[in-house]
């Protein structure tokens, strides 16, 4: 690791110490105290984290949909294995959770370059003027098909479901630092879910597809296991 003289301010180790401990802290929580619920004013911070976050050419292409009628989370119980506690004889973090997120991520039917929605989001969202709108179109259509060889409906979702980790990730740090737990999921079968997902939600599969979950709460009980990471010297390299 490189030497770096300078020393960082009581103040910048107090922040550093306190973003370790939130990431010690933090495991992905299996069953959740029913009892415990996340504050109204907590929880929206956690949303305003995931608005805030960056994402690729600043295009935001997800949505969030929080679940929190018991009934309409019962709707996935039976093909959400990654969190119907099944495996652990519990109900899970589908019965026990706070809060319960879906992040949905856009499809070419919005995210293809040159799209009307593309369109009114530089205009709208972004306020962007024509001529810089121009450039922002055909830097992202060489993005699509030159650069990342973004080709087809798929691609594109998978795209979006990397920006919209972005989110979850800073959702999930958000809440560790506030000492509320959390566990993303992707343990779901795709096809089951996008059919409640249009039939319950009203949900159109051929614009937004789920990409992954995340359940918020506080702990039942502490983890039974420590956390196991590997070494720094095996994770990075320096040149």
């Amino acid at each position: 690791m490189p030497s770096d003289s300078s020393a960082s301010s009581p103040a910048s180790r107090e922040v550093q110490s306190r973003i370790l401990e939130a990431f010690n802290f933090r495991h992905a929580c299996k069953l959740f105290d029913p009892q415990r619920k996340v504050g109204e004013d907590e929880f929206n911070t956690l949303l305003q984290t995931a608005r805030l976050s960056p994402s690729s050419f600043g295009m935001e292409p997800w949505q969030l949909l929080v679940i929190q009628t018991p009934e309409k989370r019962e709707l996935f119980r039976d093909f959400l294995w990654g969190a119907n506690g099944a495996s652990y004889g519990t109900t899970g973090q589908l019965g026990t959770a706070s809060h319960f997120c879906i992040f949905l991520a856009h499809t070419g039917a919005t995210m293809k370059h040159h799209s009307d929605y593309l369109q009114k989001h530089l205009q709208e969202i972004k306020q962007l003027p024509q001529e810089v709108i121009e450039f922002y179109n055909g830097a992202y259509q060489k993005f699509q098909e030159h650069d990342f060889h973004i080709e087809n409906d798929r691609h594109i979702v998978d795209w979006s479901a990397r920006q919209a980790y972005i989110a979850l990730a800073n959702m999930m740090t958000a809440a560790a630092l506030m000492h509320i737990d959390s566990c993303p999921i992707e343990g779901f079968e795709m096809d089951s879910t996008c059919a409640v997902l249009q039939e319950h939600f009203g949900i159109d599969p051929e614009r937004l597809q789920p990409v992954v979950m995340v359940a918020f709460g506080y702990r039942a009980a502490d983890p039974a296991f420590p956390k196991t990471r590997r070494d720094m010297a095996d994770i990075v390299t320096w040149a």
